[in-house]
């Protein structure tokens, strides 16, 4: 049988010298959105049931949600579940072999900071 050779690789785990490309930045961002949305979803979920419990919850609710904290953080949900939602879209796309080359997934990547960012800033204004 061959002999193996086992060869060194340069380890390099200071994370502040790392140069991620912006599809590696997506790519993390995907995960950190997703993350957050499922830590978060049982907190939502317990906040809208406890509001609909009485006229009085739902007027301390809408009382809280309208200050400036409330509304950065729910700020902070939409571009998380927009982001998540347009990078799985990419995601998909890659999965199927389209735009796998490495232009076509810079721009791709490009495209999704590119469209969450404005449709975010267009959601909040509707909804907040």
């Amino acid at each position: 049988m061959a002999e193996m050779t086992i060869k060194k690789r340069p380890k390099n785990l200071d994370l502040t010298t790392i140069r991620l490309p912006l599809p590696g930045k997506v790519s993390i961002l995907h995960r950190i959105s997703g993350a957050g949305l499922f830590l978060c979803f049982p907190v939502m979920l317990w906040l809208f049931s406890a509001s609909l419990t009485s006229a009085e919850t739902f007027a301390t609710f809408k009382a809280v949600f309208s200050s400036l904290p409330a509304k950065v953080i729910l700020a902070g949900l939409i571009w998380a579940y927009v982001h998540h939602f347009c990078a799985g879209i990419r995601f998909l796309l890659l999965d199927l072999h389209v735009g796998i080359e490495k232009q076509a997934a810079n721009k791709s990547a490009a495209v999704v900071l590119a469209v969450s960012i404005p449709l975010t800033l267009v959601l909040w204004g509707v909804l907040l």
